[in-house]
């Protein structure tokens, strides 16, 4: 496996006083994803819980349903210039009855038309897309509890607190209980892995439970969490239009700036008491 982190010299300045010393940064780097050995897409991100990523990757692009669509998942011998792998690149064999997508899906690739991200074509498409909809989703979540999760969501981040170069996502039960949490240098990265791990534990469609997303609330963030049923996302910055048609037109509960006891609904409030 990869470094998550890695050591650099960086020159930092203090008032009139100057000083070169190591530093932590995160690690990134490209992962390639294969299906039945065939290049499908690359993204940048941060090394470790890779077979999550690829996991939550295929099915929030709607390529799988659940895990028992996939064989197997494994690494290909992927070598650098000294002859040591890398674990740069997954090939994941997909079981018999799976078709796979007939062209590679790059980031914010959402419809099988040459429009791509178009409005409403883009909505309709998520619409037809997702297995797991989350639009009759009858979960109520306290507006009191929904405050307490961006502190506990902070707490859960390892890395960020040694290189503050990271995203994280993290999914809670109805009642504000941490079920998993991911980092990653992309955000949607971190999503996909944490739906990754849902994906690998049989708990699609996530019925019930919020998730939250350091930054901000971007159209593929409302999208990834729309294709895992996810009845509540909430971010602690701002959503774009895009995202808050999508949440609105998906029956998606999407609410920005949640910080302390403050916070903006811009889907369905009614779930939120």
């Amino acid at each position: 496996m990869g470094r998550v982190t890695t050591r650099t010299p960086v020159t930092r300045i203090s008032g009139t006083r100057q000083s070169t010393r190591p530093d932590t940064v995160v690690v990134e780097e490209p992962l390639e994803i294969r299906l039945n050995g065939r290049p499908l897409a690359v993204t940048m991100r941060t090394p470790g819980s890779d077979v999550e990523l690829a996991q939550g990757f295929l099915l929030t692009e709607g390529i799988i349903s659940d895990r028992s669509d996939i064989v197997s998942i494994r690494f290909c011998n992927s070598v650098d210039e000294y002859g040591v792998n890398t674990y740069n690149v997954l090939d994941v064999e997909l079981a018999p009855t799976v078709t796979p997508p007939e062209t590679g899906i790059e980031r914010n690739f959402y419809t099988t038309s040459s429009c791509g991200v178009c409005g409403k074509a883009s909505l309709d498409a998520i619409r037809q897309r997702t297995r797991h909809s989350p639009a009759d989703d009858a979960v109520r979540i306290p507006a009191a509890t929904l405050a307490e999760l961006p502190d506990v969501l902070r707490s859960a981040q390892r890395v960020f607190d040694v290189t503050g170069g990271l995203h994280a996502a993290g999914l809670y039960s109805r009642t504000g209980e941490l079920l998993a949490s991911r980092e990653d240098v992309g955000r949607h990265n971190a999503v996909d892995k944490l739906v990754g791990w849902a994906t690998e534990q049989s708990l699609l469609p996530l019925r019930g439970t919020v998730m939250l997303v350091s930054g901000r609330a971007s159209f593929e963030l409302v999208q990834k969490a729309v294709m895992a049923g996810t009845p509540v996302l909430a971010a602690v910055s701002a959503p774009s239009s895009l995202a808050i048609d999508l949440a609105r037109d998906a029956g998606l509960t999407l609410i920005g700036f949640l910080r302390d006891s403050t916070m903006n609904i811009y889907a369905h409030p009614e779930r939120i008491t």
